[in-house]
């Protein structure tokens, strides 16, 4: 559809009917005889027809017009994926468990570099962003604009809290994954820690888990000396989910009964393989949309203004080479 950004400038249109009105050719008693016929005939409306184009691309020209931008639909590659964040403060700590000194990465900006990476090799995915510390954030719903998701993954550069309120925060992603549109659906939890998950939070995340299948992928930022979720406890050692809640929450995710992927990373390239075989995991036909940006055509306006310009130049130089010259006058003789 075509907008103008001056309409105003549209109420002028009228001034192309001036070229009807005024002849700005010179008239002539003299024939031209060679425009005689058809062609001959069809000369004076063409000009007439192109001092009208120039004067309405001129000032359409002036109206500024545009094709209003949207989106298409096209099938794509890629899944539903909603990114739930770890904010805890403890995330802004290396993988060797102190501050960032020196060209050390902590581990949220570890994370971040590589998932806006994997984001900008996705264009077809469809990407909500939750975080959660002591409570959980929506960041952004799920959707096709890459601006808007590059914008919530660098937003989440802020300093972090000290909780994991990690069981709320599934259920806002599992939410979040359940409202996007038609294929697959996947929520990517990135964490280095857990907490336990009340009763009722569980009670939550299994009704969620009946209503529909999405996949569920746990990248756990295993801090140097923390436990791995993988280990099993020693005869005789207590395990619980207080004093193993990493542990726990594994487990956890397991007994829903939903395609469930746990993945240990200590170290940045730990990360990057795990997030390149997420993404083996999650490349699914599906149909998605891309924007389609406002195109000016004020352009055209000037170029079609500029043409007509010319041509009736063209003609006016040609008149005058033309033009029938005055008889010399005669010499008589005394």
């Amino acid at each position: 559809m075509i907008g103008f950004a001056f309409p105003p400038a549209l109420f002028a249109l009228p001034l192309a009917l001036l070229p009807l009105l005024i002849h700005w050719l010179a008239a002539s008693g003299v024939p031209r005889l060679d425009l005689r016929g058809p062609q001959g005939r069809a000369v004076g409306p063409l000009l007439t027809g192109l001092a009208m184009l120039a004067l309405a691309a001129l000032i359409l020209g002036l109206a500024q017009p545009f094709l209003r931008g949207g989106s298409v639909t096209y099938r794509g590659i890629g899944t539903n994926l909603v990114l739930l964040i770890d904010r805890s403060s403890s995330m802004d700590d290396t993988f060797a468990g102190r501050s960032p000194q020196g060209g050390d990465e902590s581990k949220a900006a570890a994370a971040r570099r590589i998932l806006s990476d994997f984001i900008a090799r996705r264009p077809d995915d469809r990407i909500g962003i939750a975080a959660f510390s002591t409570a959980p954030m929506l960041v952004l719903p799920v959707t096709e604009s890459r601006s808007a998701i590059a914008g919530a993954v660098a937003a989440l550069a802020e300093p972090g809290l000290s909780q994991t309120d990690v069981g709320r925060g599934l259920t806002l992603a599992m939410e979040l994954a359940h409202e996007a549109a038609d294929g697959s659906r996947a929520v990517v939890l990135v964490s280095d820690g857990a907490a336990v998950i009340a009763p009722e939070v569980q009670t939550a995340l299994r009704n969620l888990a009946a209503r529909q299948q999405v996949n569920i992928y746990w990248l756990y930022l295993r801090t140097k000396g923390a436990k791995s979720i993988f280990e099993q406890p020693q005869p005789g050692q207590p395990d619980t989910p207080h004093l193993r809640p990493e542990r726990h929450l594994h487990l956890f995710l397991q007994s829903l009964r939903l395609p469930y992927q746990a993945y240990e990373a200590d170290s940045p390239g730990a990360v990057q393989a795990a997030v390149d075989d997420i993404g083996r995991m999650e490349s699914r036909p599906i149909l998605t949309r891309r924007p389609v940006p406002r195109r000016d055509l004020g352009w055209l306006c000037w170029l079609l203004a500029a043409l007509g310009c010319a041509a009736l130049a063209a003609a006016r130089a040609l008149e005058r080479r033309y033009a029938p010259r005055a008889p010399a006058p005669l010499l008589v003789s005394a």
